[in-house]
């Protein structure tokens, strides 16, 4: 594995302040020390490189003279799963090496950067055409709209990214050509691959076209949303409860302005003043087992509720995911000025 942050522990301490002075911004000072056989045998941050030399340990000393032998890391395929990586977090870890079996490292996961790395995969759905959003989609697809400096799906993609999603996929139709253009490039070095659906196969039914998924886990939501939700405490939420589908859910409020009747038949037994009712309404977040996608028909427009109803039919588990941030489905005018004024204020 190649990364600035993994050096010789025989080389010297001024080629590891070398090395350490070419770590760019937002990356931590730290260096992993290996041996000859690629064994990860001690960490050298740039303060501990100071302190020896202030004891007057030479700048031609090797690093292992100095480097921490007992040093933090998570073992591949024993405690490296999302909630060991959340607790790395809560020790204000900032980079954790991921070792195999013979300590060499696997991947080294920034927690300055990343907030977690969920084993997931993520498609977004962008084929709509926006109608509501008229005259601005007439010759721009919704996802690209801008909302403040940044198109709306780059936020989702972006903050997807942040949870160390590295297989995403976008389905696209109406004006498809322009989400194309626009993921030419990698983001963060991922490759955001982009799915031509055929035809409009409704809110889940072009997820059939996404050829490679690499987990067991997928992420399904629309592209057009603007939300701060908690992907890893969702994705937890979902394996605790060993959910087939675990659907994110926003409170909707209805506020009666008037007496409602409590009735048993013609007979009013009472009467509730001006009552508030709670609801749950669905967010077009969905997490699903990859193995309940072959329940999809072919070519047929399936939309996401009909894949609920389909999965309860059959007795598979599917549960609510309340969201407790911010969510906006930005579909008509009033809503995408909402969006705008709050991006102003979350900067």
């Amino acid at each position: 594995m190649e990364s600035i942050h993994i050096i010789s522990q025989d080389l010297s301490l001024m080629r590891a302040l070398e090395r350490i002075n070419q770590i760019t911004d937002n990356n931590p000072l730290v260096l992993f020390a290996i041996d000859s056989n690629s064994a990860m045998r001690g960490t050298l941050t740039d303060g501990d490189v100071r302190r020896a030399l202030i004891k007057g340990v030479g700048v031609d000393a090797p690093i292992a003279e100095v480097m921490h032998r007992d040093f933090n890391f998570l073992r591949r395929g024993v405690n490296d799963g999302v909630e060991d990586i959340h607790h790395q977090r809560e020790l204000k870890m900032r980079l954790v090496p991921i070792l195999d079996e013979d300590n060499h490292i696997c991947e080294i996961i920034n927690l300055e950067r990343y907030i977690t790395k969920l084993p997931i995969d993520a498609v977004l759905m962008a084929g709509g055409k926006g109608e509501r959003l008229r005259p601005l989609t007439e010759k721009t697809p919704k996802p690209l709209i801008k909302v403040g400096d940044k198109c709306i799906i780059d936020y989702n993609i972006d903050r997807l990214l942040s949870y160390g999603l590295n297989h995403i996929s976008v389905t696209v139709n109406y004006l498809g050509d322009q989400i194309e253009e626009h993921f030419q490039e990698e983001r963060d070095g991922v490759k955001i691959v982009t799915v031509r659906e055929p035809k409009y196969l409704g809110t889940i039914g072009s997820i059939k076209f996404v050829e490679t998924f690499y987990n067991d886990t997928v992420l399904v939501m629309n592209s057009d949303l603007f939300t701060n939700i908690d992907f890893e405490d969702f994705f937890l939420h979902f394996c605790q409860h060993d959910a087939d589908m675990s659907v994110a859910a926003v409170p909707y409020v209805v506020k009666v302005p008037y007496g409602v009747f409590n009735l048993k038949g013609r007979e009013i037994k009472g009467v509730t003043e001006k009552p508030t009712i709670s609801y749950y309404a669905n967010a077009g977040i969905y997490l699903i087992k990859r193995k309940l996608f072959d329940l999809i028909p072919d070519d047929i427009f399936f939309n996401a509720t009909d894949f609920m109803d389909k999965l309860i039919e059959l007795g598979h588990k599917v549960i609510r995911y309340p969201i407790s941030g911010y969510w906006l489905d930005i579909g008509q005018h009033d809503e995408l000025a909402r969006a705008r004024e709050m991006v102003k204020h979350l900067k």
